[in-house]
């Protein structure tokens, strides 16, 4: 059975707005019964995604939910302004 994968890198203006994507992100994990791995990572500031299944129809579900999710997470930036350098809450 054939594997259909997507590899995409994000560029983000800055190091701090990809983190502050990528921890918002990594936390919607895949359910385990739609055969699709994601795996996200950070280079400096470019968001890297593999999505990976042997549907075509479901890589093609689980790239336009990530899409949907990746759009709101910018917008909310955009709207809450520039982050702090870091975040220190914890």
């Amino acid at each position: 059975m054939s594997t259909f994968s997507v590899n995409l890198s994000i560029p983000f203006p800055s190091k701090r707005e990809a983190e502050i994507a990528y921890q918002v992100l990594i936390v919607d994990k895949e359910p385990s019964r739609g055969s699709i791995t994601k795996k996200l990572t950070l280079d400096n500031n470019l968001l890297q995604i593999l999505i990976c299944g042997t549907e075509a129809r479901k890589v093609r579900v689980a790239l336009t939910s990530f899409f949907d999710n990746l759009i709101l997470v910018t917008e909310t930036m955009q709207l809450l302004g520039p982050p702090v350098p870091t975040y220190n809450y914890y």
